[in-house]
């Protein structure tokens, strides 16, 4: 998979939530605030406010689509000053449906929903993630992401067959279009020079080569001189590049991404732990479980066991 197809598929957890909800003047709903989670509004009808704490107010229009990647909690309102009923359980599937209006056609619909994010293997750039992603409508902006939206807001109000299998799918979809739709608009709104973070480094062709050649194989051998072979650059100037960009040196973010992946491989498969350690270089299992207890805070088969256990990982060790 591509870096940014990766990162998703590292961070996520559970199943994704979502809901059509109608609202009708006045209202105002809270959403709680859920560390390990990522939540999202699209606007299908009518305006309305995002309302955070210590944070001005942000009208939405129709085609709107907000991302909190924080989990942190924030109120939609017909307006700033609504008092907000009581917050959604987040952990309850059906509580956004039955905070529906269920009457006369609603003044408001939006898109809601959210993913959970394990914390234990969150990837940088979710860090490098604002508080608060929005993007505006514009006309012939992001097709993709509109299409989806409009994909996604159909199965929920007309359900077929196959819609439990379309919906989650869907949802990932969408994840990646508001990922990549914030990732373009980073790097048209900074300099072409001075950029930093991996919105810069995912559109910085040297950088973002060596990034998909440790994601596409990360057993290999790699080497600074064999990936700034990759990135079409000598060693050092690809060295001070990466790390100018990223923050750290690239065989160090090839080390995480390696006991990323292979914390990913424990939880999810019964590989014996030296096929393990070879899917993510290294031809010594001691080696391998070394680097892992380093990295992880406890040895690859305690890792394994507790996580088979349900145990939180940063609990393990």
């Amino acid at each position: 998979m591509d870096v940014l197809s990766d990162v998703i598929a590292v961070m996520r957890t559970g199943q994704p939530r979502s809901a059509l909800v109608g609202w009708r003047a006045p209202w105002a709903q809270a959403f709680a605030a859920v560390p390990g989670s990522a939540g999202f509004q699209v606007i299908l009808k009518g305006p309305c406010w995002l309302v955070r704490p210590d944070a001005e107010p942000v009208a939405l229009a129709v085609g709107d689509v907000v991302l909190r990647p924080h989990g942190r909690g924030h109120t939609l309102a017909d307006s700033p000053s609504t008092p907000p009923a009581p917050a959604c359980d987040p952990d309850d599937p059906g509580a956004l449906r039955r905070v529906a209006f269920q009457g006369d056609a609603p003044d408001t619909v939006t898109l809601c929903g959210g993913y959970r994010l394990d914390a234990g293997r969150a990837h940088p750039l979710l860090h490098d993630l604002p508080e608060l992603i929005h993007l505006p409508a514009h006309l012939g902006r992001h097709p993709e992401l509109r299409a989806t939206v409009d994909l996604l807001a159909g199965e929920l109000e007309r359900p077929r067959l196959g819609t439990d299998a379309i919906v989650p799918a869907l949802l990932d979809t969408l994840l990646l279009h508001i990922l990549r739709a914030w990732i373009e608009q980073q790097v048209r709104r900074q300099p072409a020079r001075g950029a930093t973070g991996w919105a810069a480094a995912l559109n910085d062709a040297p950088v973002a080569a060596a990034l998909q050649a440790m994601h596409r194989d990360p057993a290999r051998p790699w080497t600074v001189g064999s990936l700034a072979a990759e990135a079409g650059l000598s060693r050092t100037p690809f060295a001070r590049r990466f790390t100018g960009l990223l923050g750290q040196p690239p065989l160090t973010y090839l080390t995480w991404w390696r006991m990323t992946v292979a914390a990913r491989l424990l939880r999810e498969s019964d590989a014996p732990l030296s096929a393990v350690a070879a899917d993510v270089g290294y031809t010594s299992e001691f080696a391998f479980a070394a680097a892992f207890k380093r990295r992880q805070g406890a040895a690859p088969g305690r890792f394994r066991r507790a996580s088979a256990a349900g145990q939180p990982e940063d609990h393990v060790g």
